[in-house]
């Protein structure tokens, strides 16, 4: 498997995402989602860890190259870390957008926090190296990392 070149950063391996809120609404996966994740899978491995808020996750991922892991429902924030850490920090991208993304994103490579009709928590924005409008535009980055050049550069 490839490894996704963004620059500043050692190359990534493992993208992991949330799943409600940040690549879904109400457990529906946002249009255009999709096709975005079948073409990152061909460059990294792809990771749904999710508390799975409305039950949909297993069934709405199933056609997708990726892994999905549903969290318990207490201890989200340090089982996202735990997972993320197990992966290899260095070499992970996250996309999120609750509190229980905040550890995760802190702890990556790359974090992206996104913000859309669900909101995102302020402190998961604040440990983001980057915020983005919505996962579509997110997913882009990462599809288009030479997008990131101005973003992170230092």
């Amino acid at each position: 498997m490839l490894r996704l070149s963004v620059p500043g950063l050692a190359p990534i391996a493992d993208l992991v995402l949330d799943f409600n809120g940040t690549m879904a609404r109400d457990g529906e996966l946002l249009a255009g989602v999709a096709s975005r994740i079948r073409q990152l899978a061909q460059q990294v491995k792809v990771h749904v860890v999710t508390g799975d808020t409305f039950g949909r996750a297993r069934e709405a991922l199933a056609d997708l190259p990726c892994t999905v892991h549903i969290l318990d429902p207490d201890g989200q924030s340090q089982a996202k870390l735990d997972y993320v850490n197990g992966l290899g920090p260095q070499t992970v991208a996250c996309i999120g957008n609750g509190f229980n993304d905040r550890l995760m994103m802190e702890a990556v490579a790359l974090g992206i926090a996104v913000v859309q009709a669900e909101g995102a928590s302020p402190r998961t924005l604040l440990a983001a190296d980057v915020v983005a409008p919505t996962i579509g535009d997110a997913l882009d980055l990462l599809l288009y990392p030479v997008r990131l050049t101005a973003t992170l550069r230092t």
